[in-house]
């Protein structure tokens, strides 16, 4: 099975690439290319492992990271040597990401412009409270494909510190997890993707359920915000108002 994920906005390549930047507190400028290109590999090998459909341009920075990698690998001829200065195999790089992120926080700002006249005007979905007092679409920080991965992978480590007596291998389908995630929040108005998956003891019902996730928002029964960049990812089912 090949599934497509696009969330709200595009994300590619470079959106990877600063996600990881981000997340390891790395100096833009002086990126540690060895340890970027392990961690992108690893992203690209997770993405892979969860049949998500793969753009092409994915590979593509994936070799490019990986030719970087080896140009900086060989022996440099001492400046005595040489007339000119050495240039860095990076610098083409840091520039195309110094580019996209400008252009990035650009749009960033034009949608905060927009969420706030919505807030001014609304219409039709809100991000306060239904009459009922369940939630809709909460004020918090938006979620990319990368975020959930990351929360991803730290459950697939978690199940693999644990030592279940397993009797039959278990089989579930994809409609089955969407019913079960739709089912806890029934019980809460919001629960966190670790509440979600805390008791799933086997690799093959949390890849489904990750899956049934990325279903539910590609429907837009659900919603995944976080507080802070980094921070837990909630989850919220979607009541549209009449």
């Amino acid at each position: 099975m090949s599934y497509h994920v696009k969330l709200q906005h595009f994300e590619g390549p470079l959106d990877l690439l600063l996600f990881l930047i981000k997340k390891n507190e790395i100096n833009i400028y002086d990126i540690p290319i060895a340890l970027i290109t392990k961690q992108y590999l690893e992203y690209i090998k997770l993405m892979q492992s969860l049949d998500l459909e793969i753009a092409s341009e994915f590979i593509l920075m994936a070799a490019t990271l990986i030719r970087i990698k080896a140009q900086m690998l060989l022996p440099k001829p001492a400046l005595s040597e040489i007339n000119e200065e050495i240039e860095d195999p990076r610098q083409e790089l840091v520039a195309q990401l110094l580019e996209y992120k400008k252009y990035k926080e650009i749009a960033g700002s034009l949608a905060r412009r927009e969420n706030f006249q919505r807030l001014l005007f609304p219409r039709g979905m809100t991000d306060s409270f239904a009459d009922d007092g369940s939630v809709t679409v909460p004020r918090m920080g938006e979620v990319t494909l990368f975020d959930l991965l990351a929360a991803f992978h730290q459950a697939m480590q978690r199940l693999k510190t644990t030592q279940p007596q397993r009797i039959e291998i278990p089989t579930v389908s994809l409609e089955e997890q969407v019913d079960f995630i739709l089912r806890r929040l029934q019980e809460k108005d919001q629960l966190t993707f670790c509440e979600l998956v805390q008791d799933i003891t086997e690799r093959v019902v949390l890849v489904t359920t990750f899956i049934a996730l990325l279903e539910l928002m590609r429907r837009q029964e659900v919603v995944i915000k976080q507080k802070q960049v980094f921070d837990q990812i909630w989850i919220f089912r979607v009541h549209l108002q009449n």
